[in-house]
């Protein structure tokens, strides 16, 4: 565990490595809210939005409330402010943590926090405080389990630059087509979790950096917990310091990690989902975004199926591409055809199952991938047919003519996959 000092009011250092720290001072009483500011070399900016945030709350927010600084292993002087801000005002706390990431931060502090709803929102202030009571509400009163604010939906104001705008949406369109999300923005630094919710699902995330959000959201929505949206006004910080390309491969490889978690089953969310989600009318139960959803967590119904059934596709398709080109000089085109759509076929038969038909755990998975390479036979026949057609029509072509004909025939073949997987692999699951 990484030891965390906490400084308070009226109190001073103490080593938390081990619990919660005791104050020194008359305790105050339980908060409805404990918000977390993740800084890290903020000396600039940290005071003027700790003070800002402190005013709007005391003047607007009418329940108890915490402000806690959580420095992730600054090495400016921005803790010695953080500490002097917790020295000013009772509700602040400033905690100091040894290593840096994002997410490692929230953990530490949402774990030991005794507040009902914990928040968190990023320094700069980016999205506007009057969006924090509508945030919190549906969790103070029980109509949901999580809530973020969202800059994709609808009623929100934005203002930022052309490539973060299409960064955010291309890696929304991402998490929709491979995890099946249903939340508009996994990305806005303005989120909340009641804290009974927290502590089941956090020792679950694994990410300490910029995709814990993400993660937590995703297990959250697989658990059939409610995430309520709002629209937030958000104004892009300029200053900001944030590694595009950095940050941006590490959500994906997040992203593919849990969707293998999800894929094998490892993850113990079905006694999440038993314990803390609704249960409709119907016998269906409410998922995140307020659709019933079948047993299996995945919203039933042939749209959401082709679109997801898609997504893995192309995924496919683009790593079958990539495998093809690398082989295809090497062994020749045959056997590139066919060592391509070998590994590709056992992870898109994996990836649909869990994604796309919503079959989680290690029952009947032999028996999958054997249909899916039933499937696959004729995959093959499709593509290797295609290929001895173009050979013997034109003799030698151009590889990228080559190419072309392989993906419009996988095409072809990926029609032919879906109908067979809904009305034969996983017939019962639709």
């Amino acid at each position: 565990m990484t030891a965390i000092q906490t400084f308070q009011s009226q109190g001073s250092p103490v080593d938390e490595a081990a619990g919660a720290t005791q104050p020194h001072h008359q305790p105050v009483l339980v908060p409805a809210l404990d918000v977390v500011v993740p800084v890290y070399n903020e000396e600039a900016g940290i005071e003027p939005c700790i003070e800002r945030l402190h005013a709007y709350l005391s003047s607007t927010f009418p329940y108890r409330f915490r402000i806690t600084i959580a420095d992730n292993a600054s090495i400016d002087s921005t803790f010695e402010i953080a500490t002097r801000l917790a020295a000013r005002y009772r509700e602040v706390e400033a905690v100091h943590l040894e290593q840096k990431g994002r997410g490692r931060a929230l953990r530490a502090v949402w774990s030991a926090s005794d507040a009902t709803v914990l928040a968190y929102m990023d320094v700069d202030l980016s999205t506007d405080l009057t969006a924090l009571l509508p945030l919190v509400a549906p969790l103070l009163s029980g109509h949901s389990e999580l809530a973020i604010g969202s800059r994709l939906a609808r009623g929100s104001r934005v203002v930022r630059g052309t490539k973060r705008e299409l960064i955010s949406r291309c890696y929304n369109l991402i998490l929709r087509g491979t995890l099946a999300a249903g939340f508009t923005d996994a990305q806005c630094g303005f989120k909340a979790i009641r804290g009974d919710v927290a502590k089941r699902l956090l020792p679950l995330v694994e990410d300490t950096g910029w995709f814990f959000d993400t993660e937590l959201l995703v297990l959250a929505e697989r658990s059939g917990l409610r995430i309520h949206e709002v629209p937030v006004d958000w104004v892009d910080d300029p200053d900001s310091r944030v590694d595009i390309v950095a940050t941006a491969t590490a959500d994906l490889k997040g992203v593919a990690r849990v969707a293998k978690a999800l894929t094998s089953g490892e993850l113990p969310l079905a006694g999440i989902r038993a314990e803390l989600r609704p249960v409709s009318t119907d016998g269906g139960h409410i998922s995140a975004t307020g659709r019933t959803v079948d047993p299996d967590g995945v919203p039933p119904g042939l749209t959401g199926q082709v679109i997801r059934f898609a997504t893995v596709g192309l995924m496919s398709t683009v790593a079958y591409v990539i495998l093809y080109a690398l082989m295809r000089y090497g062994i020749g085109a045959q056997a590139a055809n066919l060592v391509a759509l070998l590994i590709t076929t056992v992870g898109n038969t994996a990836a649909n199952r869990s994604l796309t038909f919503g079959v989680h755990g290690p029952h009947r998975w032999w028996r999958h991938q054997f249909q899916g390479m039933a499937i696959f036979l004729l995959t093959l026949l499709l593509t290797s047919g295609s290929l001895a057609l173009l050979g013997s029509v034109t003799g030698s072509v151009h590889h990228v003519v080559e190419i072309t004909v392989l993906v419009l025939a996988s095409l072809l073949a990926t029609a032919l996959r879906f109908t067979l997987l809904r009305t034969w692999v996983f017939k019962a699951h639709h």
